[in-house]
């Protein structure tokens, strides 16, 4: 059971950076995919940005260029730097994890933090 516990989340003006904390509970190098996903209101679901167990990057197009995805696997933590931020960035951001293969946005992930709440406003 992996348990995932995410940080960082507040309040900025537009243009303005954040960072985005999660800890996870079981060694991140034994977990074959980690992401962050958010989810504003009235809204679905949408995925931010992953990385796999060979550090490989990947990231939503509306995210490409302002947002850093990272994990440090000594430190069982990954994190989200979040700069240039838009209104449109507002939401809730969930940091999750999948231990079976093949590492993707569109992939069902078993394991789900609580969330932090970001808010862009001006």
């Amino acid at each position: 059971q992996v348990q995932l516990v995410e940080s960082g989340g507040g309040s900025v003006q537009p243009g303005g950076s954040l960072r985005l904390s999660c800890a996870a509970t079981m060694y991140t190098n034994s977990l074959n995919c980690m992401a962050w996903f958010r989810q504003a209101p009235g809204k679905a679901r949408e995925g931010v940005a992953g990385i796999d167990s060979d550090g490989v990057t990947f990231y939503a197009h509306s995210v490409q260029g302002r947002f850093t995805i990272s994990k440090d696997n000594a430190k069982n933590s990954l994190w989200l730097q979040m700069n240039g931020l838009k209104l449109e960035d507002t939401a809730m951001y969930y940091c999750a994890a999948r231990t079976v293969p093949y590492c993707g946005l569109d992939r069902e992930f078993g394991y789900w933090g609580q969330g932090t709440q970001v808010t862009v406003s001006s």
